[in-house]
C-alpha cells in the first residue's frame, strides 16, 4: 500500500487540523461536502463530456480522477490502465496521486487502496486537496494568498455592505447576505439587494444559488436548508463554493488588479508631488528669510551711543542663538527631503526632480554662503564699533572735564583784565599790580597746554566721527576765542600798567626826597602787599580742589582693579567650558565619521543606534546654552580677548550646527538605504556585502572609470553609499512601468483607447479618480466619444518629464 505520510508543506493545507479531521465524519458536514465536492468536480468534468453521481464510487477506478486532473490542470497524465482488476484501479489512482504530488502537494495519510475501496473520508480528503491546490492556492490578494487571500478578497468585496461581516468560511455565510453581496458587487443588475432581509436566510441563500447557477455558470454546490440547519456550516464546502465566485469574477479580478496597480502608481505620484510641493515651499521660505536677513547684516551704519550699539550686539546674539539655529535645521531638512525624494523617484522609475528656477539645492547653498559671509564680518564690525564708542565716550568725558576746569579758571578773568584800577593807583600800587599781572601772565602761560589739549581732543573726536561733534566744536571754538581774547586783554593791561608806571615814576621824582625818607615804610608796605598778593595768587581754589581729587582717583583705581578681577574670572569661566565643549564637538564629528563606515547589524539596528546617538548629542544642548550665557556676560563687560582659550563662541556655534547637520544626514542616508533595500528586495547579507565593497572600493581597478561614470554622473568626485547600492542592484528593481500602467487603464476601459469619467469613478477610489480626471487630456483619436480621456499620454507623463 502506497501512503503519502509526510507533512504538508504548503500553506493551502493549513486548515487540515486535527479537529477538522475528526469532525469530517459528522453527518451534516459530510453531506455538505459530498454535495459541494460533487458539484465542483462536475463543473469541470462536464468540459470533458462526463460527470459523476456518487463521489466515493465514481473515482474508484481512477479513470475519472485522472480525467478531472487533466481538465483542471490543462496537462496530460500518464496513460491509464483499462483493465477492471483491482491492481489496475490502484495503478490509475496512484498515477493521479503522483500527479498531485508533482505539483508540490504532499498528501497526509491518503493511499490509493482507500480510494479504490470507496473510503468516504479519504476520497473527500483527496478531493479537498485537489480543490485547495488548483482552485485556492493560487489566489493572491494584497500580498496574502490561498485561504487568507480568498477571505481578504471576500472582505474587500463586501466591505461596502454594512449588514455583511465576513470573518470566516462558516457562520459568516449562514444568512446568505455574503453570497448576495458578492454577486451584487460584481453584477448589481442581477439582485435587488435592497429588498433582502437578514432574518430571511433561506430566501437569501436560494436567491444567490439560483442567480449564480443561471447567470454566472456556477452550479449549486450547497443546500440552503443544510446551511441554515447546521450550527456551523462546513468550512471546506463554503470555501469551495466561494472560490468558484472568485474564479467566475476573474475578469473583474483583472480589472481590480489593474485598478490596484494604477492606485499604487498614483499614490506614489501623489506622495512625490506632495514632497515636491513641500520642498518648493520650504526652499522658498528659507530663501526669503535669507533675502530679508542679508540686508540687516550688511547694514553697517553705526549707532551714536554705546547703549544703542550694545542693543545691536544683543540683537545679533538673539539671531545666532534663537533665529538662525532653526534655519540651519530647515536647511539640513531640506537637503534630507531632497535626497529622500530623489531616492523615491529613482526607485519608482520616475525622472529626477528638478526644482523651479532659483530653488535648486545649489542655489540655497550659494545664498547660505552669502549669508554666512556677511554674518562673518558683522560681529567683528559691532565689536570694533563698541570699542570706538568706548574710546569716544572716554575722550568726550575727558574733553568735558578739561573744558569745565578751564571755563571755571577763566570765569571772571576778562572782567579782571578790563579793570582800570591803575588809573587811581599810586606808583607802588602800580608796581604791585604789575607784579600781580606778571603772576597772572605766568598762570596764563601754564594754561596754554590745557587749551591745546582741549583742541587736540576735539580734533580726535572729529576724526573718530563723534556723534556730538558740533557741540564739542562749538565749545572748543568758544574756549579758543576766549583764550585769544584773554591774551589780547592781558597784553593791553600790561601796556596800560607800564604806561601808568612810567607816568607815576616821573611824578615820583618830584617827591624823591620824601620818598627817600619814607623808604623803610614803603619797603615794608610793598613787602606786605607782595606777600598778600602772593598768598592770593598761589593758594587758589583750584589747588584746594586738586587736594580733593587725589582720594577720588584712588577710589577710581580701586574700582577699576575690582572690575578687571571680575573680567578675569569671566574669561577663566568661559575658557574652562569652551576648552571642554570644543574638543567634545570635534570628537563627536570624528565618531560619526567612523560610525558611518563601521556600522554593523541590520539597517534598522543602525538606524536605532544612530537615533540614540543623536539623542545623546541633543542632550548636550544645555551646556552650549550655558556657554552662550557666559559669552553674553563677557560681551556686556566689553571683554575683547581671552588668553585662556583658543575657542570663540562662533567656533562653538558653527561646530555645534555642523554636528547636528552631520548626524541628521547620516540618519537620512540609512533611511534611504532602507527604502532602496525594500524596493529592490536586497537581503541584509547583500547589504553587508555592498557595505564591505564600498568601504574597500579599489580606485585603481581598470573598471574604475566606467563605474565612476555610473555612480558619479555629475563628476563631483564623491560617491555616496546610496549611489553605490543603486549601481550594485540596478537590475533587481521590481517597479511598474508606463506600459504596465497603460495596460491597466486599458483593462479598466474595456480595451478601448480612451477611458471615461464614469469608468474612472467606478473603478478607482474617489480621490484618485478625481486626480486622474483633473490631469487627463481629452482623447482626440478617431474613435473618440464625448467626455473621452486620454489615459495613454497620462500614463507616459507619470514617468516622464511633464509636470502633472
Amino acid at each position: 500500500m502506497d501512503h503519502y505520510d509526510s507533512q504538508q508543506t504548503n500553506d493551502y493545507m493549513q486548515p487540515e487540523e486535527d479537529w477538522d479531521r475528526d469532525l469530517l465524519l459528522d453527518p451534516a458536514w459530510e453531506k455538505q461536502q459530498r454535495k459541494t465536492f460533487t458539484a465542483w468536480c462536475n463543473s469541470h468534468l462536464r468540459k470533458a463530456g462526463t460527470q459523476i453521481e456518487n463521489i466515493e464510487e465514481d473515482f474508484r477506478d481512477g479513470l475519472k480522477l485522472m480525467l478531472l486532473l487533466e481538465v483542471i490542470s490543462g496537462e496530460r497524465l500518464a496513460k491509464p490502465e483499462r483493465g477492471k482488476m483491482r491492481v489496475h484501479k490502484i495503478s490509475n489512482v496512484n498515477k493521479a496521486l503522483d500527479f498531485i504530488a508533482s505539483k508540490g502537494v504532499k498528501l497526509v495519510s491518503i493511499g490509493a487502496e482507500e480510494i479504490v475501496d470507496g473510503n468516504v473520508k479519504m476520497t473527500l480528503g483527496m478531493i479537498w486537496t485537489i480543490i485547495l491546490r488548483f482552485a485556492i492556492q493560487d489566489i493572491s490578494v494584497e500580498e496574502t494568498s490561498a485561504k487568507e487571500g480568498l477571505l481578504l478578497w471576500c472582505q474587500r468585496k463586501t466591505a461596502p455592505y454594512k449588514n455583511v461581516n465576513i470573518q470566516n468560511f462558516h457562520i459568516s455565510w449562514k444568512d446568505g447576505l455574503g453570497f448576495c453581496a458578492l454577486i451584487h458587487r460584481h453584477r448589481p443588475e442581477l439582485i435587488d439587494y435592497g429588498k433582502l432581509r437578514k432574518d430571511d436566510p433561506l430566501t437569501n441563500l436560494n436567491t444567490a444559488f439560483d442567480v449564480a447557477e443561471k447567470y454566472l455558470d456556477i452550479p449549486k454546490m450547497l443546500d440552503a436548508e443544510d446551511i441554515v440547519g447546521t450550527a456551523r456550516p462546513d468550512e471546506k464546502a463554503i470555501m469551495t463554493y466561494v472560490s468558484s465566485f472568485y474564479h467566475a469574477f476573474s475578469g473583474a479580478q483583472k480589472a481590480e488588479t489593474a485598478a490596484n496597480r494604477i492606485c499604487k502608481v498614483l499614490a506614489v505620484n501623489q506622495e512625490n508631488e506632495q514632497l515636491m510641493e513641500d520642498y518648493e515651499k520650504l526652499a522658498s521660505d528659507l530663501l526669503e528669510w535669507i533675502r530679508r536677513t542679508i540686508p540687516w547684516l550688511e547694514n553697517r551704519v553705526p549707532e551714536n551711543t554705546m547703549h544703542a550699539m550694545q542693543q545691536k550686539l544683543e540683537d545679533f546674539r538673539d539671531y545666532r542663538r534663537l533665529h538662525k539655529p532653526p534655519k540651519v535645521q530647515e536647511k539640513c531638512q531640506l537637503e534630507i527631503n531632497f535626497n529622500t525624494l530623489q531616492t523615491k523617484l529613482r526607485l519608482s522609475n520616475r525622472p529626477a526632480f528638478m526644482p523651479s528656477e532659483g530653488r535648486m539645492v545649489s542655489d540655497i547653498n550659494n545664498a547660505w554662503g552669502c549669508l554666512e559671509q556677511v554674518e562673518k564680518g558683522y560681529e567683528e564690525w559691532l565689536l570694533n564699533e563698541i570699542r570706538r564708542l568706548e574710546r569716544l565716550d572716554h575722550l568726550a568725558e575727558k574733553f568735558r572735564q578739561k573744558a569745565s576746569i578751564h571755563e571755571a579758571w577763566t570765569d571772571g578773568k576778562e572782567a579782571m583784565l578790563r579793570q582800570k584800577d591803575y588809573e587811581t593807583a599810586t606808583l607802588s600800587e602800580i608796581k604791585a599790580l604789575l607784579k600781580k599781572h606778571e603772576a597772572f601772565e605766568s598762570d596764563l602761560a601754564a594754561h596754554q597746554d590745557r587749551v591745546e589739549q582741549i583742541a587736540a581732543i576735539a580734533q580726535e573726536l572729529n576724526e573718530l566721527d563723534y556723534y556730538d561733534s558740533p557741540s564739542v566744536n562749538a565749545r572748543c571754538q568758544k574756549i579758543c576765542d576766549q583764550w585769544d581774547n584773554l591774551g589780547a586783554l592781558t597784553q593791553k593791561r600790561r601796556e596800560a600798567l607800564e604806561r601808568t608806571e612810567k607816568l607815576l615814576e616821573t611824578i615820583d621824582q618830584l617827591y624823591l626826597e620824601y620818598a627817600k625818607r619814607a623808604a623803610p615804610f614803603n619797603n615794608w608796605m610793598e613787602g606786605a602787599m607782595e606777600d598778600l598778593q602772593d598768598t592770593f595768587i598761589v593758594h587758589t581754589i583750584e589747588e584746594i580742589q586738586v587736594r580733593q581729587l587725589v582720594p577720588r582717583r584712588d577710589q577710581a583705581l580701586t574700582e577699576e582693579h575690582a572690575r578687571q578681577q571680575h573680567n578675569e574670572r569671566l574669561r577663566k569661566q568661559f575658557g574652562a567650558q569652551a576648552n571642554v565643549i570644543g574638543p567634545w564637538i570635534q570628537t563627536k564629528m570624528e565618531e560619526i565619521g567612523r560610525i558611518s563606515i563601521e556600522m554593523h547589524g541590520t539597517l534598522e539596528d543602525q538606524l536605532s543606534h544612530l537615533r540614540q546617538y543623536e539623542k545623546s548629542i541633543v542632550n548636550y544642548k544645555p551646556k552650549i546654552d550655558q556657554l552662550e550665557g557666559d559669552h553674553q556676560l563677557i560681551q556686556e563687560a566689553l571683554i575683547f580677548d581671552n588668553k585662556h582659550t583658543n575657542y570663540t563662541m562662533e567656533h562653538i556655534r558653527v561646530g555645534w550646527e555642523q554636528l547636528l547637520t552631520t548626524i541628521a544626514r547620516t540618519i537620512n542616508e540609512v533611511e534611504n538605504q532602507i527604502l532602496t533595500r525594500d524596493a529592490k528586495g536586497i537581503s541584509q547579507e547583500q547589504m553587508n556585502e555592498f557595505r564591505a565593497s564600498f568601504n574597500h572600493f579599489d580606485r585603481g581597478e581598470a573598471e574604475f572609470a566606467r563605474i565612476m561614470s555610473i555612480v558619479d554622473p555629475n563628476r563631483l568626485g564623491v560617491v555616496t553609499f546610496q549611489a553605490f547600492i543603486d549601481f550594485m542592484s540596478r537590475e533587481t528593481a521590481d517597479t511598474d512601468t508606463a506600459d504596465q500602467v497603460m495596460a491597466s487603464f486599458k483593462i479598466l476601459a474595456g480595451d478601448k483607447n480612451y477611458i471615461t469619467m464614469d469608468e474612472l469613478r467606478r473603478e478607482l477610489p474617489p480621490d484618485q479618480a478625481e486626480y486622474c480626471i483633473a490631469r487627463m487630456a481629452p482623447y482626440t483619436g478617431p474613435d473618440s466619444v464625448p467626455g473621452a480621456l486620454d489615459y495613454m499620454s497620462f500614463s507616459t507623463a507619470l514617468y516622464g518629464e511633464s509636470d502633472l
